[in-house]
């Protein structure tokens, strides 16, 4: 086993410790997954896999919706724990700018950072948020927060800045259209779009069939 090999099993163990107790949709399972769509997107990709699954297993180790909304724990915990494991500055320096700048937060900020391993990763993370999955992790969240399943009353938000976005109590179905459904056309990598526009479709049926449902037509 080389010793990067070595730092990525000790930082999956480090990550299912961390997540032990976690929201469903941000759990261990969530980043397995996020793990598995960045190494799928890298193999087209010209990247350095190391930070790429640094970037992918460490990306919500403190996802500052379940801290108060403080975004400064996740990086400092991946920052402390990548300099346990004798990681060069360079290495955790691009960790923590992933980490920084992967989220939505309503999409009107501007990313700071940019290099192909944040593309490959936020493009991972976005198409957890997509599809079967996508649609499960939404109301998965939805029912943490105690929010309505849908109110005809109230109207997506478009365009929220990103105290709006984090602040928001909106119903879940309402999510689709202020976050899951402009996703598609913000992936990075040719593979993550791709993914994506089916995920996409597939959102879009279900959004018809709950409609339908909901106004007892079917």
């Amino acid at each position: 086993m080389t010793q990067n090999e070595l730092i990525i099993d000790n930082t999956i163990a480090f990550v299912k410790e961390t997540l032990a107790n976690a929201e469903g949709g941000h759990d261990w399972f969530h980043i397995e997954r996020v793990l598995n769509n960045a190494k799928l997107i890298a193999k087209t990709e010209n990247a350095d896999n190391f930070i790429v699954q640094l970037g992918a297993l460490l990306h919500d180790i403190a996802d500052s919706k379940f801290h108060n909304g403080d975004e400064t724990i996740g990086p400092k915990l991946a920052s402390e724990f990548l300099k346990s494991q004798n990681v060069s500055s360079e290495v955790i320096e691009h960790v923590v700018n992933i980490i920084q700048n992967i989220s939505f937060k309503g999409g009107n900020t501007e990313q700071q950072f940019h290099s192909a391993e944040l593309d490959i990763v936020q493009d991972a993370d976005r198409l957890d948020a997509l599809g079967a999955i996508g649609i499960a992790r939404t109301f998965n969240y939805g029912g943490f927060k105690g929010r309505a399943l849908y109110d005809p009353e109230i109207e997506p938000k478009l365009n929220m800045t990103k105290e709006e976005y984090k602040a928001s109590n909106a119903p879940t179905i309402n999510h689709f259209y202020e976050k899951l459904l402009l996703l598609k056309d913000r992936m990075n990598t040719k593979t993550g779009a791709e993914i994506a526009q089916k995920r996409h479709e597939f959102m879009e049926q279900f959004l018809n069939q709950f409609y339908a449902e909901w106004n007892g037509e079917v």
